[in-house]
């Protein structure tokens, strides 16, 4: 990665790290990472996972525990556990644990671990893209135990090519450049059309008794084929 990359990671309280590489961590369960939380935001297998765990719909599950707004960059539908009280809680915390521990949300599954896609141009060692790990440099829990990050993700059961959350990548890059491009033909009633349809297809559709990644993938399908052909294109 760019130095300029790193040094921005950095700021963020992050640093790269490699499969191999080793860092030190253990979970106390002080439940001090599901306080003042803003910013856990949920993907469509997040949601189907823990209200599959509540014995939920998905429509359900969004509707007691999170709020949809779109990004303000990505201008992509972006659900978030919409967080409770003075302190910010997690609406899934209770008596300090959490309700859905065993389908918790991926980002707090992988904690102090966590992942973003990184783009390789022509020339570069790997063209195309790739998953880069990164790890959260946070001050809870121990130091008393010392983990690789591809021991960590195999103890939570999380691939380390994982099909669905680069599928996931795919789809919010190409349908957010989609609904850029319709922002400036499209009046606001035209746009929350959109975005509606988005959210449906992409965190609601699913039948909680068939397996989660074939529905995604056709979800997603349909709701690229759709955007292909309302928005311009080029």
């Amino acid at each position: 990665m760019e130095k300029n990359i790193k040094e921005l990671l950095q700021d963020m309280g992050f640093r790269p790290i490699g499969l191999d590489d080793e860092f030190r961590f253990r979970c106390t369960r002080c439940g001090r990472c599901c306080i003042h939380r803003e910013d856990i935001l949920l993907s469509p297998q997040d949601i189907f996972r823990m209200a599959g765990e509540l014995g939920m719909e998905a429509g359900e599950f969004m509707a007691d525990y999170c709020e949809a707004y779109i990004g303000k960059d990505s201008r992509f539908p972006i659900v978030r556990l919409m967080p409770r009280g003075s302190v910010r809680r997690c609406p899934l915390l209770k008596d300090r644990k959490c309700r859905v521990h065993a389908a918790k949300p991926s980002v707090c599954a992988m904690f102090p671990v966590g992942w973003c896609i990184v783009m390789r141009g022509p020339g570069e060692e790997e063209a195309g893209s790739g998953i880069q790990y990164l790890l959260n440099l946070t001050s809870c829990g121990e130091r008393s135990e010392t983990h690789t990050v591809r021991e960590w993700l195999q103890s939570f059961g999380i691939p380390l090519e994982d099909r669905f959350f680069l599928k996931w990548q795919e789809v919010v890059y190409e349908a957010g450049e989609a609904f850029r491009k319709a922002e400036i033909r499209a009046d606001a009633r035209e746009m929350e059309t959109f975005w509606q349809a988005a959210t449906v297809m992409l965190y609601l559709s699913y039948d909680m008794e068939k397996e989660f990644l074939p529905q995604f993938e056709a979800n997603a399908q349909r709701l690229l084929e759709m955007l292909r052909k309302a928005v311009p294109q080029g």
